[in-house]
């Protein structure tokens, strides 16, 4: 197995939990999320407005936006907590095996002046907590343009994500900062589902890349990955995609993508997206944007393929078990 490129999102202001969960907690004065300093127990404390707006009335707190407000416009022990926590994610990723830290700070406001800010400010922070390079994970440009900016280039290059046809100014920002890419398969006003439109797409998307001086290994095709729950071919859809991007491209480029795509609206999400990331790796993909605490080259390499759990899920994502009753079966009565 070639190294598996993981590019870590967990410090993304998309990222939530739930408000019953685990990993919310009630306290003498409101609520805080729980984690751990060498494995001292912390609060991260939640404020106010998180808990009057619409996501918490949801049964959801966006955990990571919880942190860059505390460690803005916290009090001392506030800011402490926040600039703690996100340097917990940081690390915790580095030593679960990722290669990149995607940072994402799109839905912490509507404001871009203050996401600009925020990019730079989180960038610097989550450096100086790991050793990774960055991967910059925006919509909008000057964000990008910002977090690229605040990149420490001694520890690598830093990793634009992403570019496609229908964001193709972000090209000359990749060329600008000499950045690794994702090239994403996603067209000017579509996502293709088929192999057609995203081989399509990407051949147009390349030469776009490499005109800019780009090199074919610093970029990362992202085939693009739709729910199975909606289509039982979308899994399918995609592995054929990727195969067909390492036939066409060769052994330089790299193929990753949004892997926990694959699991929205079903049960043990973990273990599809660990197979399906495992499948993946056998068409000829090399890399992923994912949880590198779930999905690593260590833990690819090590799944007992024999299992019934492993054997359930890949009949799911390869459109063998119809509707995943099977899955969703075993699922429900403990069986994985």
């Amino acid at each position: 197995m070639k190294p598996f490129i993981a590019v870590g999102e967990n410090i993304h202001c998309t990222r939530v939990y739930k408000t019953d969960g685990k990993f919310v907690t009630k306290t003498d004065t409101g609520y805080a999320i729980p984690y751990k300093v060498a494995g001292a127990a912390r609060q991260l404390p939640i404020p106010k407005l998180f808990l009057e707006n619409a996501e918490w009335e949801a049964g959801r707190v966006k955990h990571c936006a919880v942190a860059i407000w505390q460690y803005v416009n916290g009090d001392a022990a506030a800011k402490k907590a926040g600039e703690e926590y996100l340097s917990s994610l940081a690390q915790s990723q580095e030593k679960s095996g990722g290669t990149y830290l995607d940072i994402n700070v799109d839905e912490y406001s509507t404001d871009v002046g203050e996401r600009v800010k925020l990019m730079d400010l989180t960038v610097r922070l989550v450096q100086k907590a790991s050793r990774l390079p960055i991967s910059v994970d925006s919509s909008n440009a000057e964000i990008l343009r910002a977090g690229l900016a605040a990149c420490d280039r001694s520890r690598g290059a830093p990793m634009l994500n992403s570019v496609s046809l229908e964001r193709a100014s972000a090209i000359d920002l990749a060329a600008e900062f000499k950045t690794v890419v994702v090239a994403s398969a996603a067209g000017e006003r579509d996502l293709p589902c088929t192999t057609e439109g995203r081989m399509e797409n990407i051949g147009r998307i390349i030469p776009m890349l490499t005109a800019k001086g780009i090199k074919t290994g610093a970029i990362h095709v992202d085939p693009l990955v739709f729910p199975i729950s909606t289509d039982q071919n979308n899994g399918n859809g995609f592995l054929d995609a990727v195969s067909q991007v390492r036939k066409t491209y060769g052994p330089e480029i790299h193929v990753v993508a949004g892997l926990s795509n694959v699991s929205f609206g079903m049960p043990n999400r973990k273990l599809l997206n660990q197979v399906f990331a495992w499948l993946s790796v056998q068409a000829g993909g090399d890399g992923g944007i994912v949880d590198p605490l779930q999905i690593n080259g260590k833990i690819l390499a090590e799944m007992d393929t024999k299992s019934k759990g492993f054997e359930l899920a890949k009949a799911l994502l390869t459109g063998q078990d119809e509707f995943g009753m099977n899955y969703i079966t075993a699922c429900r009565e403990g069986e994985i």
